[in-house]
């Protein structure tokens, strides 16, 4: 997770949605245990950051890039299966 969306910020340090999922499917993550967060607001504004998350086990793996820097963490998966509240983009 922290090498492929390092490479993403490096080439785009406000990415897209689709040009993350597009990274890590590249990178193997399965596309059924892969959300990504939205890239633009309802308004159509960009976002200050924007976060992947992938399900392994019972933890979830959360990416977030955000002016161009990316932090990775590992947090428990939620009673839905989920790693993020609400629909994924």
């Amino acid at each position: 997770m922290t090498d492929t969306l390092g490479a993403v910020a490096a080439a785009a340090p406000k990415p897209g949605t689709e040009q993350i999922r597009q990274a890590l499917a590249a990178a193997g993550v399965p596309a059924a245990t892969l959300e990504v967060s939205a890239g633009l607001t309802p308004t159509g504004l960009d976002v200050d950051s924007i976060e992947a998350a992938l399900v392994q086990g019972r933890e979830c793996v959360i990416g977030q890039i955000r002016d161009g820097k990316v932090t990775v963490t590992v947090l428990p998966v939620l009673a839905s299966g989920k790693c993020f509240v609400g629909s994924p983009a």
